[in-house]
């Protein structure tokens, strides 16, 4: 997500979808925003555990789990 917070607003939503396309991907502020915000358990999809593994040191304290 291009500015790492959470949104609703649909015309907000496009406006970002459209700068993703070209912006740097801020995982690590999203993953603490989401920590700061209470979320504790984290689930990567699909095959590998990339993110399981980037989870684990943004964030040491939330578990990581994978499902393919």
């Amino acid at each position: 997500n291009v500015d790492a917070m959470p949104h609703t607003d649909p015309v907000e939503i496009k406006k970002n979808l459209v700068a993703q396309l070209t912006a740097s991907v801020r995982w690590t502020q999203t993953v603490k925003n989401m920590v700061a915000d209470g979320a504790t358990d984290f689930t990567e999809c699909g095959p590998g555990a990339v993110l399981q593994g980037l989870i684990k040191k943004i964030a040491p304290e939330a578990t990581a789990h994978g499902i393919a």
